[in-house]
C-alpha cells in the first residue's frame, strides 16, 4: 500500500449500534446527500465487535492480501477500554489495533495533582487542565480513500427523514451560537424557556464535533474576553472533569464515589411514584416540565437536570443509579461519565467538596429560571391557562387544578428535611 494513500473501513470491528431510545440519534436532520455518504462509508452493523472479527479475511481478499491495521477513537470509558481489549487480543499479532486520540480536548488521565495523584474537586482540576492545554484541532486528511461494496443491515426505518447529521450541521449550529449566543451564554445558560445554550452535548456525545474546535474557535472570536466565553469553557472542562475521574475510578460508573456516605439509606423505587416523576406526574410543575421534555426529545436543559435530579434522590429518597439508567435510557447525548457523575454531584456523594447539604428546591427554582413560565406551559398543557409565573403554582390559584394536573405527591419541606437527617446520620 502506497505511503499517501490509507484505506478505511468504518465500524468494521467498531460497529455503530442502535441502542433502546435512541433511535433519533444520528438521524434528526439527515438530509438524502448525506445520507448516502453515511451508508457507505459506515455499514451499519449488528453484531459485536468479536462477531465481525471475522470479517478480516473480507478485507484482506479486498486488499490483495496486503498488511492491514485497525485504527480506532482511543476510549476511555469502562466498557469501551475492556472492548478494545478483547478486539486487540482477538485480531493476534498480525493485525495490530490502533487507538489514536480521544474524544476530549486533554485525554483522561493526563491532568494530574503535583504528587501525581488524581484531581476529585473540579476548580483545582480546570485551573491545571487549562495550564496544561490542548493541541489545535487536526487538519483534514489527505488521500484518504474508501473501499466500497461491503454489506450492512442499512438504517432503520423509524430513522428515515429525521433531518441534518454530520459534522457540516453541528459546525452550522455551532457557529450560529457563537455568533449570537457566546457572548450572553452566562446570564442565558440556565434559563429553560430559551433557547440559548450551543446544544453542542449531542454532537460531542457522537463524535461529530470535536472540542478541541469549539476550544479553537472561542478563543479566536471577537466575544472571547466575555464572561459568556469563560463560561462556556467552563463547561467544556466539566466534560473533561467527569472523564477524567472515570478514568481514574471506573468502579463508580454506578457506584458512590464518597465512601464516607457509604451508609447512607435509601427507600427502595415505589412504583407509583417512581412512575410519576419518570413521566412528569409529581405535581411539581418545573421538574414534570422536564421530564416531559425528556420523554419526547430524549433531551433536557442542564438545570432542569439537576433539578428533576434533586428531586429523585432527596425529595423521594432514591438512589441515583435508577434515575441515571433512566436518563440513559432516553437521552441522546447520554454521556456516561459526565451523566453518571452528574448525579451524583446532585446526590451529593460524587465530585465536590462537601454538597451533601445541597436540596434543589422544585418550585423556587421553577419561579427564578422560567420566570414567567413559558417552560412549564410548553410542557404542561394542563396548565396553560395559568398566566405567568402562576403556572408554578397551581395550588394557589382558583381552577389550577381544572385541567387534570395532578397534586404534589410529597411535601418538600418535609422531604427536605428528613433528607438532610439522613446524610447527618450517614457522616456521624
Amino acid at each position: 500500500m502506497a505511503d499517501d494513500s490509507i484505506q478505511r473501513i468504518d465500524s468494521l470491528i467498531g460497529p455503530l449500534r442502535v441502542e433502546p431510545g435512541r433511535e433519533i440519534v444520528l438521524a434528526r436532520d439527515f438530509d438524502p446527500a448525506y445520507r448516502a455518504d453515511f451508508l457507505r462509508r459506515f455499514p451499519m452493523l449488528e453484531p459485536s465487535p468479536l462477531e465481525r472479527i471475522e470479517s478480516l479475511e473480507q478485507l484482506r481478499v479486498l486488499w490483495h492480501g496486503e498488511r492491514i491495521a485497525v485504527h480506532v477513537s482511543a476510549e476511555t470509558t469502562p466498557y469501551g477500554r475492556r472492548r478494545d481489549a478483547s478486539v486487540d487480543e482477538a485480531l493476534g499479532d498480525d493485525v495490530p489495533l490502533i487507538a489514536t486520540g480521544s474524544p476530549y480536548a486533554v485525554t483522561p488521565g493526563r491532568v494530574l495533582k503535583d504528587d501525581g495523584t488524581p484531581y476529585r474537586v473540579f476548580t483545582p482540576f480546570s485551573r491545571a487542565w487549562k495550564g496544561h492545554g490542548w493541541r489545535e484541532p487536526a487538519e483534514k486528511p489527505k488521500g484518504v480513500s474508501w473501499i466500497d461494496g461491503l454489506e450492512d443491515d442499512g438504517l432503520p426505518s423509524s430513522w428515515a427523514d429525521r433531518g441534518a447529521a454530520g459534522e457540516k450541521a453541528a459546525l452550522k449550529r455551532w457557529r450560529a451560537f457563537l455568533d449570537d449566543g457566546l457572548a450572553t451564554y452566562d446570564d442565558d445558560r440556565d434559563r429553560p424557556d430559551l433557547d440559548r445554550t450551543s446544544r453542542m452535548s449531542v454532537a460531542l456525545k457522537y463524535g461529530e464535533i470535536h472540542p478541541r474546535t469549539l476550544l479553537a474557535e472561542v478563543a479566536a472570536h471577537e466575544d472571547s474576553a466575555t464572561k459568556g466565553a469563560e463560561r462556556f469553557i467552563a463547561e467544556i472542562c466539566w466534560r473533561e472533569f467527569y472523564a477524567d475521574v472515570l478514568w481514574h475510578e471506573p468502579k463508580a460508573l454506578w457506584c458512590d464515589l464518597r465512601k464516607d456516605l457509604a451508609s447512607l439509606s435509601y427507600d427502595d423505587p415505589d412504583p407509583d411514584t417512581f412512575d410519576a416523576w419518570k413521566e412528569g406526574r409529581t405535581g411539581f410543575p418545573f421538574v414534570d416540565a422536564g421530564m416531559r421534555q425528556l420523554r419526547e426529545e430524549g433531551w433536557m436543559h442542564n438545570r432542569v437536570r439537576m433539578v428533576t435530579a434533586s428531586f429523585l434522590t432527596k425529595d423521594l429518597h432514591v438512589w441515583w443509579p435508577h434515575g441515571a439508567r433512566h436518563f440513559l435510557d432516553l437521552l441522546i447525548d447520554g454521556d456516561m461519565a459526565s451523566n453518571n457523575h452528574g448525579w451524583q454531584w446532585v446526590a451529593g456523594t460524587g465530585t465536590d467538596a462537601a454538597p451533601y447539604f445541597r436540596v434543589f428546591n422544585p418550585v423556587t427554582q421553577g419561579l427564578k429560571f422560567d420566570p414567567d413560565g413559558d417552560y412549564v406551559r410548553r410542557w404542561i398543557p394542563e396548565l396553560r391557562h395559568l398566566d405567568g409565573k402562576a403556572a408554578h403554582e397551581p395550588w394557589k390559584h382558583d381552577g389550577g387544578y381544572d385541567h387534570g394536573y395532578p397534586r404534589p405527591i410529597v411535601d418538600h419541606g418535609e422531604a427536605r428535611a428528613e433528607a438532610l437527617a439522613r446524610y447527618e446520620q450517614a457522616r456521624a
